[in-house]
């Protein structure tokens, strides 16, 4: 299947983004586990580090989706102050119900325009959520805008292997084995197609750190991880 019949316009994609997620919200926390080999929960954890709260912080987890970042943000920080945002209500509805009595608020908006005044909070974290909007740079500065000078934005996302071989047995994993798990376990086929034909354009571990740094963050720092399909990216607020 080629890239232009499973990516949307340009113009269309929060539409269909939004749709998409909330279709697969049931199955979306089952899925990632299975993708990941489990390796999610580990990444997420590291993220949390990486935003370096202080003791009582305030912490922004943008398209928390169920909310997994901001609950490990509470598990490691329980005085912290924490928010989720995400513009799939499925997706807000799942992550409400996750943890009886240990939540945190869930806002329905958009990472291109957070609904947050600027420098509000310690820091801001977003997990698989670059490659689904329209604008990297807005997204990021946004981010910025809303941490407070000298806090982190950290940035998890998929990246490609460069390796050969590696590359190859990727490749075959990532758009064909997934797309066939997916419709076993969520029946969203067309979801978990699109999930990896979205990293095709998605820039390089090198180059978001460029774009990263256009969006006033400094002292940008990346790492791969998972034999180089995944990278964390940290930044702080000049």
């Amino acid at each position: 299947m080629e890239q232009k019949d499973v990516l949307p316009p340009t113009e269309e994609k929060p539409k269909f983004v939004r749709n998409m997620f909330t279709e697969i919200s049931a199955r979306y926390d089952l899925m990632n586990r299975i993708m990941t080999l489990g390796q999610d929960r580990r990444w997420r954890s590291m993220v949390v580090k990486e935003a370096r709260l202080p003791e009582n912080g305030s912490f922004l987890d943008v398209a928390t989706g169920t909310g997994d970042i901001g609950y490990e943000a509470l598990r490691q920080h329980p005085g912290a102050w924490v928010v989720g945002l995400d513009f799939s209500p499925g997706m807000i509805e799942a992550g409400r119900r996750k943890h009886s009595g240990r939540g945190f608020p869930f806002v329905m908006g958009d990472a291109l325009n957070l609904p947050f005044p600027d420098d509000s909070f310690d820091a801001a974290a977003s997990g698989f959520m670059m490659r689904n909007v329209v604008d990297i740079e807005r997204a990021f500065s946004e981010q910025v805008r809303v941490v407070k000078p000298g806090g982190r934005v950290i940035c998890l996302e998929i990246t490609r292997p460069s390796t050969p071989l590696w590359k190859d047995i990727f490749h075959f994993y990532f758009f064909d084995l997934v797309p066939f798990i997916g419709q076993l376990v969520s029946k969203r086929k067309n979801a978990y197609t699109y999930l990896p034909h979205s990293t095709l354009a998605f820039p390089r571990p090198e180059e978001l750190k460029g774009i990263m740094e256009s969006a006033g963050l400094s002292d940008v720092t990346y790492k791969v991880l998972m034999l180089g399909t995944v990278a964390i990216h940290v930044g702080v607020k000049k």
